[in-house]
């Protein structure tokens, strides 16, 4: 949406408000169209194994139910990197409009530093670099905040609404 809203050319408010809406609607159905059909991506499969009109198309089918679990497995753990890398850039990101620039300063250092190192992908490197210590960073913020939330939030929660936290089980 930021993107978005970057590229409309200045207008008028209606003009912006009705891209911005435009490209909401676009996104979500993108994003919830592509999880659908990997959620139901083994059903397909299944269905192929079973009514597939060439022994190839049901070996495919019999394929992607073989795969799905591992497919999910690498999803779970892509999405959980990138939900670190980005929840500590805006961590870090966060502390700076803060005024506490000491880590963006020292991420931008070694980031900058190691790509020296190898001016022939200098650009790579030190995004590469940045986007490791994001993670690094959210990890360990994410570490440090467990204790806060199982010794202190927890217990306060169930103090006041009378019952644990739910949480929710897809398994």
């Amino acid at each position: 949406m930021t993107i978005a809203l970057a590229e409309i050319p200045v207008s008028n408010l209606w003009t912006q408000a009705v891209t911005l809406a435009v490209v909401a609607v676009v996104i979500t159905a993108a994003v919830y169209g592509s999880v659908a059909l990997i959620v139901k991506m083994d059903d397909i499969g299944l269905h192929l194994a079973k009514v597939g009109r060439t022994g190839a198309g049901r070996a495919f089918g019999r394929g992607l139910v073989l795969a799905m679990p591992k497919v999910l497995a690498f999803l779970s753990t892509l999405g959980t990197a990138a939900m670190l890398w980005v929840g500590g850039a805006i961590i870090i990101h966060g502390m700076e409009v803060l005024g506490f620039t000491a880590p963006g300063h020292l991420i931008e250092a070694w980031a900058v530093a190691a790509a020296h190192a190898v001016p022939q992908i200098e650009g790579a490197v030190e995004w590469l670099v940045k986007a490791a210590l994001g993670g690094v960073s959210g990890l360990v913020l994410g570490l440090l905040l467990i204790p806060l939330a199982t010794r202190v939030v927890g217990p306060v929660w169930e103090a006041v609404v009378g019952k644990k936290p739910a949480i929710e089980d897809h398994g």
